[in-house]
């Protein structure tokens, strides 16, 4: 393994470093997705729709499974496959941008994961809006050379099309929904039927051609559904779809309960993760209850909670009264534009202090590639830009932390590296933010930083590789920056053993 962003500054990427080779994968004259394209956003108003008119998802989603069920699909929505007591898999979160960022992490996690025995797509498998036409470019196509079966939980985009191209793909093309009936005129349903964005007709004509870029038996998968349970080994990893808002319907929440039981130990793999942020969102089922109440329920056994749809790396072990420890994981970073670590408070969550909190990128990375970004964009790269010491040295001061990269050298914190660092939203110690009350950080993060992306090293993007054994598992965040070095031998940027006992 090579050197980490916890290591040096060359082992987060920056520097003179080498391209990686991940351009050569990618096809001629991609589109780029950017969040500062009206034409985008209006493409994926279903979100905002749902949120204002009722969300159809867990109506839509009952009709899939419904389908897959008279299809043949098992009931229990349980894929029992035949992996020995040891074996390793893959997770990725929120990949399909189809873009340089996506692509960087392709050849690291070919070298990284090449003897797992499958992969797992957590959250937002395609975007704009989940076209089935999008497929190609940005699943087939990056993922071609991996050599085992791929399974995968939709995230809210991949519902902007109603789910209909996550079903062709990854359910054994299961063929479209027939049309309801039309809702009551002046209703909030009806309202909403008038703005809601649909694939179209002819979409996924080019589907069948790409299919044959993972064509080989061994790297088939057919899910019973959006939502499933794997029995792998020793372990069952259980995936659950969060549809539009992040929440689960009655019926999913019925069975995820059902599943869970059994001294069977578990991992939840879900698009809407359940710390993050240094705040706890436990989502909530309908009807009564949280996902997060079955996770902690002692009887289910869960040992881990992954989940994408945020576009970084973080952890916190919440150590539970009865003596427990869960890992929960935000894994998003698998493609997608990088969301800001920067911004995240000093963490004290749930008993989670930042001595056991760990996030990549690191704060100070973060803060220098923002920093870097919109001096580019607002062409004020001499006051914008501070370097990988200067944002390291800001959010040491501000958080009250010590150098997480003690090799930097030391870097003075002036008016002008205080003033770029409170205006791209740096967080502070949770007492401090509260005394302030200022709506900077709140401004960036929901106003600015869902827009950003960058085509250039470093990315600080990140995958995760889980060793399963009878007794424990170790799971290991795989950086990749998309620079060579990052690609040859992908550095781990943080690594816990999960006791199964």
């Amino acid at each position: 393994m090579s050197n980490s962003s916890r290591d040096t500054a060359e082992g987060a990427g920056w520097g003179s470093a080498e391209r990686g080779t991940y351009r050569r994968l990618m096809p001629g004259g991609a589109e780029k997705v950017s969040w500062l394209d009206p034409r985008m956003l209006w493409a994926a108003r279903n979100g905002v729709l749902a949120s204002w008119f009722g969300d159809p998802t867990g109506r839509t989603r009952s009709r899939w499974t419904a389908q897959r069920e008279a299809a043949g699909a098992p009931a229990d929505k349980v894929i029992r496959r035949d992996d020995p007591d040891r074996f390793s898999f893959l997770v990725v979160g929120d990949t399909g941008e189809g873009g340089e960022p996506q692509y960087a992490v392709v050849p690291g996690l070919l070298n990284a994961g090449r003897d797992t025995r499958f992969a797992v797509l957590a959250s937002d498998v395609i975007y704009p809006v989940g076209s089935a036409d999008d497929y190609g470019e940005k699943f087939f196509r990056p993922y071609a050379d991996y050599p085992a079966p791929i399974y995968a939980i939709p995230g809210n985009h991949d519902w902007y099309e109603d789910l209909r191209g996550f079903m062709r793909v990854f359910c054994a093309d299961a063929p479209p929904l027939p049309p309801e009936q039309p809702p009551r005129p002046l209703t909030r349903a009806w309202l909403r039927s008038l703005l809601w964005h649909r694939p179209r007709p002819d979409d996924g004509r080019g589907l069948a051609e790409a299919r044959k870029l993972r064509a080989a038996p061994a790297q088939q998968a057919v899910q019973p559904g959006p939502y499933w349970a794997i029995d792998a080994g020793p372990v069952r990893i259980v995936g659950i779809d969060t549809g539009l808002l992040g929440t689960l319907d009655a019926e999913q929440g019925a069975w995820l309960r059902k599943v869970s039981r059994g001294p069977r130990p578990k991992i939840l793999v879900t698009g809407s993760p359940l710390y993050v942020d240094g705040k706890h969102h436990p989502c909530p089922v309908e009807g009564g209850g949280t996902v997060d109440d079955v996770v902690r329920d002692p009887e289910h056994h869960y040992v881990a909670a992954i989940g994408g749809d945020i576009h970084n790396y973080q952890r916190y072990p919440v150590r539970l009264p009865d003596g427990r420890t869960i890992q929960y994981v935000v894994a998003g970073g698998g493609g997608a534009f990088t969301h800001a670590t920067h911004t995240i408070p000093r963490v004290a969550v749930a008993g989670v202090t930042e001595r056991d909190f760990r996030c990549y990128p690191l704060r100070g990375d973060s803060l220098a590639f923002y920093s870097a970004l919109y001096g580019r964009r607002l062409r004020l790269r001499r006051f914008f830009t501070l370097t990988e010491a200067e944002a390291a040295a800001v959010v040491a001061e501000r958080l009250r932390i010590g150098p997480t990269r003690p090799t930097d050298p030391a870097a003075r914190v002036t008016r002008r590296v205080r003033l770029v660092a409170a205006l791209l939203g740096t967080g502070r110690r949770p007492d401090r933010a509260k005394r302030i009350r200022l709506p900077v950080r709140k401004i960036y993060t929901q106003v600015f930083s869902p827009g950003s992306a960058t085509y250039s090293p470093p990315f600080f993007k990140c995958f995760l590789r889980l060793d399963v054994g009878p007794q424990e598992i170790r799971l290991r965040c795989h950086a990749a920056t998309g620079n060579r070095a990052q690609e040859i031998a992908p550095p781990v940027e943080d690594e816990v053993i999960i006791p199964l006992a």
